[in-house]
C-alpha cells in the first residue's frame, strides 16, 4: 500500500509491478499519477487516522510504503504491531515527517554539524526568534514538502510575509516552525542512502541539485566534491539511517561549505532530486533501488554508468486535462528523455514533468545540465 501517489510514486509503483508486486495507491485526489499504474486505489484524508485505519483493514497490505509528509504517521507504530512492514519503519517515518524531530535527533542525540536553529509557534516568537537566529535566516514548517511553506528572510519587513507563507503552506495542522541560520555553503548535495534488510548500507553516487522557492529545479550526477567531503557525508548518511532504523532508499541532504559537511534534511523515501536516476545514470534508478530494498532483494553493487542531468517541467497557471507542446522538438536532442507525469490539473509551479540529458561519465556536467534546461523550455504545459 503505497500511502501517497505523486510522481516519483509512480515511477516507484512500475519498480515493484516489474517485481510482479500487487498495489494499492492511495492519495487525497483520484487519478493521481501513481493510480494510474497501480492494482487498486483509494481517495481519503490520509491525517484523518480513523479513514486510515479503515483502508489499512480493508486491504490487510503486507508492506505500507509512504510517499508524502502528511499522514497520521503515529498510526504506523501500531500497524507494525499488527505484522505489518513500514517502510522504512515506523520510527522512522514519525522522525522525518516532521523536521523538529529529524533535527534534534541529528544535533542533539548524534552530534552532526547543522544550521544554528530555533523553533516558533506564533508570529512573536518568530520576531524574537530571528533576532536570535539573525538575518538573513530560513523559515519552514515543522511539516511540509517540495518547498512549500518555506522562505528566507533578508529584512526584518519580511518577517510576517515568512510567518503567514509557512502557514498557507504547512502540512497538517502543526504552525510550529523552524528558524535556521544562514548558513554560507558553496554547493548542495543529495546523497541517496540504501539501508538493506540483509546487506551493507549503500551509497549512491552524488547528487547536485539547484532550487528555487525551495522547490527542486534540476539535478545533475555525478556532483564533483573533494574526497574528504564526500567520506564525512557518508558517514553521516549511514549513521543517522541506522539510528531511523529500517530497510528503503533515503534522500539525505547536505550543504557544503569551507568549513565541512551540514547535515540539512532527510527522507525515508525515493528524493526529488534523484529523478536523475531515471537517466540511466546508475545500473539501478532510486526508484528500482527501493523496490529491491522494501522487498529484501540483494543489491550487489551501485554502479555509475554515466553522467546524467534533469530540469523540471512547470505549469504557469491554475487548469485542468493537460497537454503537452514542444515534445518533439525536445526528442530531437540526441541522448535526452522526457517523462510527463500524468496530473489532472495543474497550477502555478507545479512540477508536470521532468526533462532528462545523459552523456559518458567525464563529460562536461554543466553543458549536460544546460541541455536538459534548454529541453525543458521547449515543453509548455497547455490546459483548458
Amino acid at each position: 500500500m503505497l500511502l501517497g501517489s505523486g510522481e516519483l510514486g509512480k515511477e516507484f509503483v512500475i519498480a515493484l509491478k516489474r517485481l510482479g508486486q500487487y498495489v494499492i495507491a492511495v492519495d487525497s485526489y483520484n487519478d493521481a499519477p501513481a493510480q494510474q499504474v497501480a492494482d487498486e486505489r483509494e481517495v481519503i484524508n490520509m491525517l484523518d487516522g480513523n479513514a486510515l485505519d479503515a483502508i489499512v483493514a480493508k486491504h490487510k497490505p503486507d508492506i505500507i510504503v509512504p510517499e508524502i509528509e502528511a499522514i497520521r504517521t503515529e498510526r504506523f507504530y501500531d500497524y507494525e504491531k499488527q505484522g505489518i512492514q513500514v517502510v522504512p519503519s515506523a520510527k522512522a517515518a514519525n522522525f522525518t515527517m516532521n523536521r523538529k524531530a529529524i533535527r534534534d535527533l541529528a544535533a542533539k542525540e548524534l552530534g552532526l554539524k547543522t544550521a544554528d536553529y530555533r523553533y516558533a509557534t506564533t508570529l512573536e516568537e518568530l520576531q524574537a526568534t530571528v533576532k536570535e537566529v539573525g538575518i538573513p535566516c530560513v523559515v519552514k514548517p515543522l511539516m511540509s514538502s517540495s518547498g512549500k511553506g518555506q522562505s528566507t528572510i533578508k529584512t526584518e519587513d519580511e518577517i510576517e510575509k515568512a510567518w503567514n507563507y509557512s502557514q498557507s503552506g504547512k502540512r497538517g495542522d502543526i504552525a510550529e516552525v523552524i528558524v535556521e541560520a544562514f548558513v554560507k555553503f558553496n554547493s548542495e548535495i543529495t546523497l541517496l542512502t540504501v539501508t538493506q534488510k540483509n546487506g551493507a548500507t549503500l551509497c549512491c553516487p552524488p547528487i547536485g541539485h539547484r532550487q528555487e522557492r525551495g522547490d527542486y529545479m534540476e539535478s545533475w550526477q555525478p556532483c564533483v566534491m573533494s574526497k574528504s567531503h564526500h567520506e564525512e557525508a557518508m558517514v553521516i548518511a549511514t549513521r543517522v539511517t541506522q539510528a531511523l532504523t529500517g530497510a528503503g532508499i533515503w534522500g539525505v541532504e547536505f550543504f557544503l561549505a569551507d568549513d565541512g559537511v551540514y547535515f540539512s534534511e532527510l527522507s525515508p523515501r525515493p528524493h526529488d532530486t534523484g529523478m536523475v536516476t531515471l537517466a540511466g545514470t546508475q545500473n539501478l534508478s532510486e526508484f528500482e533501488l527501493h523496490a529491491r530494498t522494501i522487498l529484501g532483494l540483494p543489491i550487489p553493487e551501485i554502479e555509475l554508468l554515466k553522467a546524467g542531468a534533469s530540469a523540471v517541467i512547470l505549469a504557469d497557471k491554475e487548469g485542468k486535462n493537460p497537454t503537452y507542446t514542444g515534445v518533439e522538438d525536445a526528442l530531437l536532442e540526441p541522448r535526452t528523455d522526457i517523462r510527463i507525469f500524468g496530473k489532472p490539473t495543474t497550477r502555478p509551479y507545479r512540477r508536470m514533468a521532468v526533462a532528462l540529458a545523459y552523456d559518458s561519465i567525464g563529460c562536461d556536467i554543466n553543458v549536460l545540465r544546460a541541455k536538459a534546461m534548454a529541453n525543458a523550455k521547449k515543453v509548455k504545459v497547455v490546459t483548458e
